[in-house]
């Protein structure tokens, strides 16, 4: 009988001190959630603080990628305004994958289709690792720079999905179209101009009717009405020169 009145006792009393170490535990996982999310919030804001003492809300940012420079918008709080292809936005409505940040599987298959997206990073996905420029175009562009407030404002209004295009409507149109209200694009005309060098030139008319001639020589379809076409070309190609 002793021996049972023990028994009872002991399991009495691991059941009354059990529950308090259970919400110890628990508390104590609380506490340091909490605690980390409050140095998360902290590392944030100090990010953020940082990036507002290097730039100023409609700074222009331009970042130099291997093939081409990219540019942002700066809004303020660490974060960017972009124009930047994206295919995402075509095959999924799922807005926590859309805002992911864009791979470069994602960014070439964009480009192939015409899609992209106005939308807002921060500023150390946006850089990628580069280093930041502030502003260049002030000295290239013949038009003086919007508020920065307005060119802010612009940016955000314009915020959602578009259609790109790599010649005539890139990162470089939205960023010159905020800050100084020309959609235009340095690296377009560049590429044009280069290509026009390469393709308009007298060698090239050249070698394209002799290609023309040996074509229609090997395929025994020289007459006036293969002749004709197959020298149009090259003629077009001379008087552009």
């Amino acid at each position: 009988m002793f021996l049972l009145h023990l028994l009872a006792l002991i399991f009495i009393s691991t059941r009354t001190v059990e529950p308090p170490q259970e919400e110890k535990k628990k508390k104590e996982e609380e506490e340091e959630k909490k605690k980390k999310k409050e140095e998360e919030e902290e590392e944030e804001k100090e990010t953020k603080s940082k990036y507002d003492l290097m730039f100023q809300r409609g700074d222009l940012l331009e970042v130099p990628r291997t093939l081409f420079t990219h540019f942002g918008i700066y809004l303020g709080g660490g974060r960017v305004a972009h124009f930047i292809p994206d295919i995402m936005p075509v095959i999924s409505r799922d807005q926590s994958q859309i805002r992911l940040m864009v791979t470069n599987t994602r960014l070439i298959l964009g480009v192939l289709v015409k899609c992209g997206s106005i939308r807002v990073d921060s500023v150390d996905d946006f850089a990628y690792g580069a280093e930041i420029l502030v502003n260049p175009m002030d000295r290239m562009c013949g038009r003086l720079a919007l508020p920065g407030e307005e060119v802010a404002l612009r940016a955000e209004k314009l915020l959602g999905d578009v259609s790109y295009s790599l010649l005539w409507y890139n990162c470089e149109h939205f960023v010159m179209f905020c800050r100084y209200g020309a959609s235009t694009s340095f690296q377009t005309f560049q590429f044009c101009k280069t290509m026009r060098k390469l393709l308009l030139s007298r060698r090239v008319a050249k070698v394209t009717a002799m290609l023309s001639m040996c074509l229609l020589v090997y395929l025994r379809a020289v007459n006036t009405w293969s002749v004709l076409p197959a020298f149009l070309l090259p003629f077009l190609l001379w008087m552009a020169s």
